[in-house]
């Protein structure tokens, strides 16, 4: 070799070595402001004490039962007992061979992710994580920090999971990642993954489901059982080998497990109806929480630190209450969709690409910038998708398009018990099934409420000095000075116009030209007034509209305003949160409800709009709880519908109970077809009707189903006695005068002031 070769070699090599110095320095100095907490804080093995300390928040109801937890990841942690061993042994199989013998980090795994996404941008070389990083990255999450995520995040999980290892032992290790890791279908922990599955616990779990579940960790929705059944079952075998390769399963019981297909036993414990109340338990208390830390110095959190959340909720009625909108629904769906053969909404194609621009799958392909119809092509692709169908989850094959449409056609229902005394929730369903729509009704909707208001009309009139026996034509008017509108009756088509409805009669029949005749008496701002008295808070029109409940209103003002009727015109007002205490029994915050204030309306005219609502049950639009229901109970009760019968309502009062429900569809553009289907007497009233049939039969409701309405007086009694159909006589029908339109005028007081004896002698019956 010349002189100058070998000096040329030198050279090269001098490079090398100072490229590989800077290299290994710059990884050190990149590792060290990791360590320091540059780029974000790195848990001490103080604070990673803490992770198992960590307890589940409660939710209780009001007799202590638990209705659910809050955990940092709505997990049901169990035990490292509880763990068969063919779990753990096909989890360290397939995920982290060499788990017993490292110390939280695979070192070479590590540089290999560092210096290939460093040097060649490689962000396809992840992995080579170990279970404890695993575990450091289910609980504490990854942060963005742009192109040096991966490794900062990796750097960061490797530091905690060797503080971890020198905190924890192996087996404290895999009960924390057990109990954290995702599973698919949204489940957290072993323990919910078997229940949502396999309908069992963990301990009870086979060989095959074991790989299964441990199988779905490497892309959970990907893997998941339900979806995808046969590519769920080829990555179960691998792990059943993996299990055979590391000496865990003899050949024979592998290839036997494998001989298995996959088979789920799906839970159905679990309606995810209950969540709407969850999640407003977790909005309210976390509220409370962050005033509360705001004051001192220890700061309370509702996913570690144990706490008790005691509500007003009754879990046996909630339970009920909840099978009942998933059996009404499953039935009451197949007739709503049976009802559309032509101009199908939920297939209208402009329609469903207009709803298809707000997904997250188009705004993705969107950025892709592909072509219109590739796009279009992609959002008809078909893929396993599970749904709600006739009260019972199934999969089906749907594309995006397929999907909206599906949930287009969707009829919702929500369902509000009380305890009118005390204005106590006791049972709350806010949508048929969380995860087909999170919007809670009960809490975040405004629906008109259709014939549920006239109460409030018919209670001002009784107010205003209008009897119960008061008669009202049905004829229908024409008001001219409110745009000609012409209120009509959805079901009654009155044919003599000498025919006259008592007010008690036209109430329980929902008479709707009588209740804007009612209301013209009583007075549209009396009317008003009352309603907030009765716990209205939301704007009403000052139109006489509002007699057939244009009004919209929220379930919580309705539930208010029942509960007036039942409590003797006293208005609770509406709780569910009791006090919170601490998990050593410290009272961190207690509330009692405010006392009930008194309406406006009379005791002695509230007994007598209660006695018409339970005629209203007795005799007219609410009386299948009568006839189909068999109760015999002291029931009353209000059906409403609204315009187009987009909207069900039934409000129930017994003497311990409210329960508001309302049935129809998230999309206020899509109704029921017919009055048959869609008034509140169909779709809303046998939720109510089959739960209440249901507590019944069970003795522990006693004290609510065998309670009583106060007794009718006998001034009551007799103001309440007529025949509900009344004929004009022959000098009234000759000397009235038969009118067809006029102005509505609500200040009849002055009107009658106005008119002489004969007039008013002739005219008791208002056209």
């Amino acid at each position: 070799m010349t002189k100058s070769k070998k000096k040329k070699n030198n050279s090269f090599f001098r490079l090398f070595l100072w490229g590989m110095t800077i290299l290994i320095g710059s990884f050190f100095i990149f590792f060290g402001s990791i360590y320091i907490g540059l780029w974000g804080k790195v848990q001490t093995k103080s604070d990673l004490q803490n992770i198992k300390q960590s307890e589940a928040t409660e939710i209780l109801d009001h007799k202590g039962e638990v209705i659910d937890k809050f955990y940092k990841y709505n997990r049901q942690s169990i035990s490292y007992s509880a763990f068969p061993k063919h779990l753990v042994e096909a989890l360290v199989a397939t995920e982290d061979a060499r788990f017993y013998e490292h110390d939280g980090v695979d070192n070479y795994s590590l540089l290999r992710v560092f210096f290939k996404t460093i040097l060649s941008g490689d962000k396809s070389s992840g992995g080579g994580s170990t279970l404890t990083q695993q575990l450091v990255k289910n609980i504490y999450g990854r942060k963005s920090y742009g192109f040096f995520s991966l490794p900062v995040n990796k750097l960061k999980e490797s530091i905690i999971a060797k503080r971890i290892e020198n905190v924890y032992s192996k087996k404290e290790i895999l009960e924390l990642y057990l109990n954290t890791v995702p599973f698919s279908g949204n489940t957290y922990g072993i323990e919910s993954a078997a229940n949502q599955f396999f309908d069992k616990t963990t301990s009870d779990l086979s060989v095959p489901e074991s790989a299964t579940l441990v199988g779905t960790l490497k892309a959970n929705h990907s893997y998941n059982p339900r979806l995808f059944p046969e590519r769920s079952q080829l990555r179960r075998d691998v792990v059943l080998s993996q299990m055979q390769k590391y000496g865990y399963l003899t050949s024979e019981k592998a290839s036997s497990a494998m001989s298995e297909s996959i088979q789920l036993k799906l839970s159905k414990r679990n309606t995810f109806q209950r969540q709407f109340f969850v999640d407003l338990i977790k909005s309210e208390v976390e509220g409370i929480l962050d005033s509360i830390n705001s004051k001192n110095d220890y700061k309370y959190s509702i996913e570690e630190d144990g706490l008790k959340i005691h509500t007003t909720l009754d879990l046996d009625q909630q339970k009920l209450l909840e099978a009942s909108v998933k059996k009404h629904i499953g039935n009451l769906q197949p007739q709503f969709e049976a009802e559309y053969s032509t101009d199908l909404p939920w297939k209208n194609k402009a329609l469903l690409l207009k709803i298809a621009e707000n997904t997250k799958v188009y705004k993705r392909l969107k950025r892709s910038k592909i072509s219109k119809d590739q796009l279009l092509d992609s959002l008809q692709k078909k893929r396993p998708i599970e749904v709600l169908k006739n009260g019972e989850y199934t999969v089906l094959q749907l594309s995006t398009l397929d999907s909206i449409s599906y949930s287009l056609k969707q009829i919702n229902a929500a369902s509000l018990s009380v305890n009118p005394k005390t204005g106590a929730i006791l049972a709350y369903v806010g949508g048929v099934d969380y995860r087909t729509s999170k919007f809670d009704i009960i809490k975040n909707s405004r629906r008109q409420v259709g014939s549920t208001f006239k109460p409030i009309v018919y209670a001002s009139a009784l107010k205003a000095g209008i009897k119960p026996c008061d008669y009202f034509s049905a004829k229908e008017i024409t008001y001219t000075n409110f745009k000609d509108w012409k209120p009509e009756n959805s079901s009654h088509k009155e044919k003599d116009p000498y025919l006259n409805f008592s007010m008690k009669h036209a109430l329980t029949h929902s008479l709707n030209t009588v209740s804007v005749k009612v209301l013209e008496k009583a007075g549209i701002e009396n009317t008003i007034t009352l309603a907030k008295s009765m716990g209205v808070t939301s704007n009403m029109v000052s139109e006489p509209s509002l007699a057939l409940g244009v009004a919209e209103l929220n379930m919580k003002e309705l539930a208010k305003v029942y509960s007036s009727i039942a409590n003797q015109s006293k208005v609770p007002e509406i709780h569910f949160i009791t006090k919170i205490t601490s998990k050593t029994g410290e009272v961190i915050a207690e509330f009692t409800p405010a006392q009930p204030k008194s309406s406006e309306l009379e005791v002695e005219q509230n007994r007598i709009l209660l006695a018409i609502l339970e005629n209203v049950v007795d005799e007219g639009t609410a009386s299948r709880l009568r006839t189909t229901f068999r109760l015999r109970q002291d029931l009353a009760g209000k059906t409403g519908t609204t315009q187009g019968n987009k909207d069900g309502w039934f409000a129930a009062i017994t003497p311990k109970l409210v329960n508001i429900t309302w049935v129809g569809h998230n999309n206020q553009s899509i109704n029921f077809k017919t009055t048959r289907l869609g008034q509140g007497a169909n779709s809303a009233l046998p939720i109510f009707g089959t739960m209440y049939q249901q507590m019944v039969k069970e003795d522990r409701f006693n004290e609510i189903t065998r309670a009583k309405f106060p007794s009718l007086s006998e001034n009551q009694r007799e103001a309440l006695n007529c025949n509900g159909i009344k004929r004009d006589g022959f000098f009234k029908r000759l000397f009235t005068k038969d009118e067809t339109e006029k102005n509505f005028d609500d200040e009849t007081e002055k009107e009658d002031k106005k008119e002489g004896f004969f007039s008013r002698l002739f005219s008791s019956k208002k056209k």
